[in-house]
């Protein structure tokens, strides 16, 4: 028998109420990727009123981003010795209480410190909260239709951020944007012992503690390192030492794995080619999103003087068109497997994002931007649905808190890099084009276009990346 953690979630009750309990999940799954972005809109008011700097601003994201990303790994493993269950309610009220700490800040400190326990919360809640709709849905074609409503949920959340921050900023004040989590907490809170049963343990077993630390202090160092770039650049002695150390700890990680008796991450989950394709796919999904969402949001409030409002409005059909596709998905898996629906995903990915690329300095929503954000919500909701099927497809009952929380990071350290690497690409352009006499709004469009474009790039390489590892016969076809 596996010593890892069995949870018992096939009573009746839980059946029976499993689609109930699936929205809970989802509500906080939501929490959790809102607030990557749903701060951006309220910094310059929160700056002001708390007297930050501009350097010191970044990092209310920042604190935010590396403890979840150091900890995914570690959060997965422990819901799978601690409890599915168990681990994710310690992390939705974690999650909570550093939200309402946040609120009530009065200083720079006391928020950071609230937000680096609102990223810990996350690494325990996300991890388990899949790992529960993997095991909820054991059947493949009710487990397509939960993954289509959970790749949605997660697209929804990054395209919403910058909608709810603009009203709830401009409507309640910033510290709203905090608040917001904790009713809906609550309310998952609530919920979750009524429709999921108690954790069943198994057989305990000791924590891989030198795999934990390595790994989490190497994800950190390059998250830290990469999250730095914009503001020191590449060959910053700080940018290079961290990712030197960055390179040290994970390698170090590696070594300890492979001698471990009983490893934080068992190297072998990636002989499972679904899993390691997957994953891959879904690094450069986060690298694809995060810089586009930043760039978008930029351009329209920068260039085209949409108010914060405004640009979140007008991010809606592209929302609305990731979620109607991702409840098509599951369908679309159905005929032509899990593969080939998420390769042809990031092509119409690449493709919305090449055309946004053409939007001019002074463009019209309806004419330059509704075409791209309709085609780049399809793309997303195909490749957040399929791409999370992918990742955790073939996983075994007592590997599923590590599948759902490998999944997360790749999602996380994908963004470092995508964001790193893009928006440095995107200052070069805008200061060689500035620096030829061309207009700031015409150089930021520039700017931007390269973004859009490095974008498209990192879905075309995800989309061979999956066609060159993952073979057709290893992913199912929903059966009738």
């Amino acid at each position: 028998m596996s010593s890892t953690v069995q949870t018992a979630i096939t009573s009746p009750r839980a059946i029976s109420y499993r689609w109930w309990a699936l929205i809970a999940l989802a509500l906080a799954q939501f929490l959790v990727v809102l607030d990557a972005s749903i701060v951006n809109i309220a910094l310059p008011s929160l700056g002001s009123e708390l007297h930050l700097s501009t350097n010191t601003l970044s990092w209310v994201i920042t604190a935010y981003v590396l403890p979840f990303g150091g900890l995914l790994l570690l959060g997965g493993r422990l819901s799978d010795r601690m409890g599915h269950r168990k681990t994710f309610m310690l992390g939705v009220a974690g999650f909570a209480l550093a939200s309402a700490a946040a609120g009530l800040a009065t200083s720079g400190a006391w928020l950071l410190t609230a937000r680096a326990v609102q990223g810990a919360s996350a690494a325990l809640l996300a991890p388990a909260a899949l790992a529960l709709v993997t095991k909820l849905f054991a059947d493949p074609r009710d487990r397509a239709k939960a993954l289509g409503i959970w790749g949605a949920v997660a697209g929804i959340g990054s395209a919403a951020g910058v909608l709810l921050g603009g009203v709830l900023t401009a409507s309640l004040g910033w510290s709203s944007v905090f608040y917001v989590n904790v009713p809906v907490a609550a309310l998952v809170l609530a919920a979750v012992p009524i429709l999921i049963a108690k954790d069943s343990l198994g057989e305990r077993v000791s924590l891989d503690l030198p795999g934990s630390a390595t790994v989490t202090a190497g994800i950190v160092a390059l998250v830290a390192a990469l999250s730095g770039t914009e503001q020191v650049g590449w060959a910053a002695p700080q940018t290079l030492l961290l990712i030197g150390l960055a390179i040290v700890l994970l390698g170090s990680f590696i070594f300890i794995e492979k001698r471990s008796s009983n490893p934080l991450m068992p190297l072998g989950i990636f002989r499972n080619k679904s899993v390691a394709g997957g994953n891959l796919a879904m690094l450069l999904i986060g690298g694809a999103t995060t810089g586009l969402f930043f760039a978008l949001s930029v351009y329209m409030q920068q260039v085209l003087h949409y108010d914060a409002l405004k640009a979140g409005l007008t991010q809606l059909p592209l929302a609305g068109a990731l979620v109607l596709i991702a409840g098509a998905v599951p369908a679309i898996i159905k005929s032509v497997g899990t593969r080939n629906t998420l390769a042809a995903s990031l092509i119409l990915l690449a493709g919305g994002l090449i055309w946004l690329s053409l939007s001019p300095s002074d463009a019209s929503f309806t004419i330059d931007l509704l075409g791209p954000s309709i085609l780049i919500g399809i793309g997303l909701g195909g490749a957040f649905v399929s791409g999370t099927e992918l990742s955790v497809h073939g996983v075994t009952d007592g590997e599923a808190g590590l599948a759902s929380g490998l999944i997360n990071t790749s999602q996380q350290i994908g963004g470092a890099i995508g964001l790193a690497v893009l928006t440095t690409t995107a200052s070069s352009r805008i200061d060689h084009l500035m620096g030829k006499g061309v207009a700031e709004a015409k150089a930021l469009t520039g700017g931007f276009s390269w973004v859009y474009l490095g974008a498209a790039g990192f879905a075309i390489i995800g989309a061979i990346v999956v066609l060159a590892i993952v073979r057709p016969s290893s992913i199912y076809k929903v059966s009738d």
